[in-house]
């Protein structure tokens, strides 16, 4: 079997790997090159930088496995893969935890401007009595999405004596200390709100115009689920009025955001934003890693 990393995995991932009798290749192909060697590769392991579209899967004739190395699947064309018998992997849970901390620097960040008073103090400005802001104890937050990530997000929110309201369609009940309550719910009472969903034609703007209108005045929104689940054009225009008191950004609708409407985003000082970095962690790389090549090795 030939199995070709597409994106990167950890390094002791890759030398178990190598070390299983396999044929292993490592080396990122644009789509027009993975197009043409895929009619050779067995299995296929990605993150988030290749797009496993139909024209691809359609292409790898020997195709057995497509091993998505992280959580989200929305680079894979789940439905061509299976119509053509092809196995698809991923990694759920695996980066909860950095994904989840991530969320809660950038929960303080918003509340406190970690990054306005930084940047001011780089430029020779004392804007002490310019940043007041929000403690965290006490406040609503409401998470979108309570799976693996929204669960490590809430246990961690609990710890700062927050009111925790959860939305999930698919889960009924929590042993944890959290409220499940209907969308309309978390937009009328939360100071903060969390999107951990994936990205999908029910949830692409989820949180859009009309979302953030039912929302409290001053709320804070964090997004570090998928970029398109939230409307970034309706974002900017509720950061600008001051209906929306801060944002957290880790993904965008379009990366790397370099288009006229992302720059006049990432611009405006109530903002906080980091590259996709969400389960950018030398811990989560290597749960991600063992775990995907395990899945791999367990399925071959």
């Amino acid at each position: 079997m030939r199995i070709h990393v597409n994106d990167p995995l950890d390094k002791s991932a890759m030398e178990k790997l190598k070390n299983s009798g396999h044929i292993v290749t490592e080396e990122h192909l644009a789509k027009e090159e993975l197009i043409k060697e895929i009619p050779d590769i067995d299995v296929l392991v990605v993150r988030s930088a290749t797009k496993v579209t139909a024209d691809v899967i359609n292409a790898g004739t020997k195709l057995k496995i497509i091993a998505r190395a992280g959580t989200g699947l929305d680079n894979v064309d789940v439905e061509a893969a299976k119509s053509k018998g092809i196995k698809v992997l991923n990694t759920p849970g695996a980066n909860g935890i950095s994904v989840a901390e991530l969320v809660i620097g950038f929960m303080i960040a918003c509340s406190r401007h970690i990054a306005r008073g930084t940047a001011d103090l780089k430029n020779n400005k004392w804007t002490k009595k310019e940043l007041k802001g929000h403690e965290l104890y006490k406040r609503t937050v409401g998470i979108i999405g309570f799976g693996n990530i929204g669960k490590e997000v809430a246990k961690r929110l609990l710890a700062f004596e927050m009111n925790v309201l959860a939305y999930d369609p698919f889960i009924k009940e929590t042993d944890l200390d959290v409220k499940l309550v209907d969308l309309d719910t978390i937009y009328r009472e939360a100071d903060i709100i969390t999107v951990h969903v994936p990205l999908t034609s029910e949830t692409k703007h989820l949180i859009n115009k009309e979302a953030i209108d039912k929302m409290k005045d001053g709320v804070i929104i964090i997004n570090a689920a998928r970029g398109g689940v939230l409307d970034e054009e309706a974002l900017y225009e509720a950061l600008v009025s001051g209906k929306v008191y801060a944002a957290g950004l880790d993904v965008f609708e379009v990366e790397p955001p370099e288009d006229e409407l992302r720059r006049k985003l990432l611009s405006l000082p109530n903002v906080v934003a980091t590259p996709h970095i969400g389960a950018s962690t030398k811990e989560a790389q290597l749960r991600v890693g063992q775990i995907i090549v395990d899945k791999i090795l367990q399925e071959l």
